[in-house]
């Protein structure tokens, strides 16, 4: 009996490889323009008309994807593009499935949407809230259900996590200030992200976990 061939797309690691291909992608695209035209471009076609606002968040929806590709210092994106391919093989490394590709997928707006919820800030941009959801998924699905080898650095992933989000104070000031970048940064971002990806890992694996009760039944 000929047993039917997995999708690619379904093999551990391939979806979330090609998910932060296209967050890193959208980057170099949208985050490029923007560096240099100006994180403050007026254009239209500038960062403005593409980064995150709440106050537009309802009436232009597509601030909830290109809010994370702007930019703005060629600093900023370049560590941002870094930080993308450390996620991109940390998920590799980890062996996540396809679902948690979405669940990171789901996180992406999510996590800009935190800001509904947070400290008041007209305007925001950059990846990093984004890419903490990555590794809060990581951590998690080394976390739960595995045992054995992989609880120890699931564990040290979410420490870690949890230790850096507390020393940036996301509850604190709105922004602090990081000269090397060109730009200030705003910790509630990162906080969002974190939390945006555990939920949706949480709700995708718990879903899945039904499907397959069901299945079995």
């Amino acid at each position: 009996m000929r047993h039917a061939q997995v999708p690619t797309w379904s093999r551990p690691g391939i979806a979330w490889l090609a998910l932060a291909g296209v967050l890193a992608a959208g980057g170099l695209a949208v985050g490029g323009a923007s560096v240099l035209g100006g994180a403050a471009a007026v254009a239209p076609s500038g960062a403005l008309a593409l980064d995150w606002q709440p106050d537009l968040a309802l009436v232009q929806p597509w601030r909830w994807w290109t809010g994370a590709l702007v930019h703005g210092s060629a600093a900023h994106l370049a560590l941002n593009l870094a930080g993308t391919l450390l996620v991109a093989l940390l998920g590799m490394a980890a062996q996540v499935p396809a679902r948690l590709a979405l669940a990171w997928l789901l996180a992406w707006p999510l996590t800009q949407g935190g800001w509904l919820l947070g400290p008041s800030l007209a305007h925001f941009h950059g990846l990093s809230g984004v890419l903490h959801a990555g590794v809060a998924i990581v951590g998690l699905h080394l976390l739960w259900p595995r045992r054995g080898t992989r609880v120890l650095p699931g564990l040290l992933l979410l420490a870690g996590l949890t230790v850096k989000l507390a020393l940036e104070q996301p509850f604190g000031p709105v922004l602090r200030a990081a000269p090397e970048l060109g730009i200030a940064i705003a910790p509630w971002s990162h906080f969002s992200g974190t939390v945006a990806g555990l939920l949706c890992a949480a709700l995708v694996a718990a879903a899945a976990a039904t499907a397959q009760r069901v299945g079995n039944d």
